[in-house]
């Protein structure tokens, strides 16, 4: 059921954003009187599941969730119908249009799709507002992964600035050191400042896992897993974890990494319960777990920073929203081209895109995640790619500047081109996502 939730919030969230970036090509093609034969989500090839004609366009919904399109007439696109280019141009054909609306047309989905994303920002901070931890509040410090520990940072540690900046947002720290490709991270350890410089290439490697660093949390019972050795030993909900055998342990972090030591042997729980300390003796399975999961509401722990903003207020921060988030995607393309970092091992296909959904259906998680790919969708599809609506902004440009216009033999081999390196692409990616999910 959680897999088909996400599934859902995929299909739902990418159908959106096709439609509407296909209707950015759609409606200024038909506002300068050119034919639109098709208009189509997902493709329909080798068929459809359902098609329409209303006019002279026939809309439907192909087999194959890869993407949409529209079909303009006069125009090398997907369809590479090079029977009617052969033939003289009509007044209603794309071919036969002005540059510069023909440029419009091509720039149509992309500027729907970045203002798409600052109007769902704009109603998501409106209805919502902005709840975040403050990185100054995260008062127990940091628990690290083995990257974090192999970068010198420690479990415990108070981060405090990022290259002598401090990051608001807490959750933005992980971000900002992979994006910014920070070389110091300034901490506060034992009571002292302590500079951890970060190793060369490990930003690389950081773009694997950007969990590398999470907040640290007293380990307060929650609930309980199916046959759990706790629960059945006679752990309760909401009993305070304090100790293992002699040592006094209160995170959640260092009793799991502790509770290793002591695999297939029987130790004492140390506990508060309603403010009384108790023992509790369990036996440790193989597993090195005991089936209990820890309260993880950050505000019963941390001061939370809780912002509310009015109809028009929420406005440019909608717009400031979409603008950072689309410089920290192009940020992360520079990082995911360079082979010093080593960054397209990390590029993941549509199980990495829809894993990001959450297995509930949470709306405000759903707009926004649906805002950042559409941002996504944006940038790559200006690219100057051919075959991608950058492709074709960059053979307009190429004739609003010269005044000649491209051949069409060399449109039709450079759409192949692009075709093939899309599909290329295409593979290599979600091959990626084969590799991390199923055989990793």
């Amino acid at each position: 059921m959680e897999i088909l939730i996400q599934a859902s919030q995929f299909l739902l969230s990418l159908s959106i954003l096709i439609i509407l970036h296909e209707f950015g090509h759609f409606l200024p093609a038909k506002l300068f009187g050119m034919r639109v034969e098709k208009f189509y989500l997902f493709f329909d090839w080798p068929s459809s599941l359902i098609k329409k004609k209303i006019g002279d366009t026939e809309y439907g919904i192909g087999i194959v969730p890869l993407g949409g399109y529209v079909k303009i007439s006069g125009m090398i696109d997907e369809s590479m119908d090079k029977e009617q280019m052969k033939k003289p141009a009509e007044d209603w054909e794309f071919r036969s249009k002005p540059a510069w609306q023909r440029l419009i047309v091509m720039v149509g989905g992309v500027t729907v799709n970045v203002i798409l994303a600052a109007l769902i920002y704009w109603m998501v901070l409106f209805v919502y507002g902005e709840t975040y931890l403050p990185t100054k509040n995260v008062t127990y410090g940091i628990t690290c992964d083995s990257l974090a520990l192999e970068m010198g940072l420690q479990d415990g540690d108070k981060i405090l600035t990022l290259d002598g900046q401090y990051v608001e947002n807490f959750s933005k720290v992980p971000v900002e050191i992979i994006l910014n490709e920070v070389k110091t991270i300034q901490v506060e350890r034992n009571g002292q400042q302590v500079d951890v410089n970060i190793p060369d290439g490990m930003i690389s490697k950081l773009m694997q896992a950007p969990g590398f660093v999470s907040v640290r949390i007293p380990f307060y019972v929650d609930r309980f897993a199916k046959e759990s050795v706790a629960e059945e030993a006679g752990f309760q909900k909401d009993d305070k974890i304090i100790g293992l055998n002699d040592s006094s342990i209160v995170y959640f972090d260092a009793f799991k990494s502790a509770l290793q030591e002591f695999k297939g042997q029987e130790v004492n729980v140390n506990l508060e319960r309603n403010g009384e300390p108790i023992s509790i003796a369990v036996s440790v399975p193989e597993s090195g777990l005991l089936g209990v999961y820890p309260k993880g509401n950050m505000a019963e722990f941390f001061e939370l920073e809780e912002i509310k903003y009015g109809f028009f207020e929420s406005f440019p921060k909608g717009i400031e929203k979409a603008y950072n988030t689309l410089i920290n995607y192009v940020k992360q393309l520079k990082l995911l081209f360079s082979p010093k970092n080593k960054g397209y091992e990390s590029l993941g296909g549509f199980l990495t895109i829809g894993s990001i959904f959450t297995t509930t259906w949470d709306w405000h998680h759903f707009w926004n995640i649906t805002a950042f790919l559409s941002i996504l969708l944006a940038v790559m599809n200006i690219l100057p790619i051919p075959a991608l609506d950058g492709g074709h902004v960059v053979f307009l440009l190429y004739e609003m500047v010269t005044g000649r216009t491209p051949n069409e033999k060399v449109l039709e081999i450079a759409q192949m081109i692009g075709m093939v390196l899309l599909l290329a692409l295409l593979l290599f990616a979600n091959g990626n996502d084969i590799y991390k999910f199923f055989l990793k």
